[in-house]
């Protein structure tokens, strides 16, 4: 997957995610950084417990990254709490 996709996909990403778990005011380029650590996150767990990885710009890829950033933002509001 290249640079573009992965960052097209963590804007989608990071996006969706902020819209399920609001955050504040982020900014795109956090965004973008909390869609792309969300897809990593998302993808090695995935991987990891056999229910697939982010392998390319789909829905399957989609939902694991927006789930990956969703426990992202979890974990930010428990350290900031």
């Amino acid at each position: 997957m290249g640079i573009l996709s992965w960052i097209i996909l963590g804007l989608i990403a990071g996006w969706l995610a902020k819209f399920f778990m609001p955050i504040g005011s982020v900014g795109v380029v956090k965004t973008i950084l909390l869609g792309i650590a969300g897809s990593l996150i998302g993808g090695y767990i995935s991987t990891f417990l056999g229910w697939g990885s982010v392998s390319g710009f789909n829905f399957p890829s989609l939902i694991i990254s927006v789930l990956g950033a969703i426990l992202l933002i979890w974990i930010y509001r428990l350290i900031k709490n």
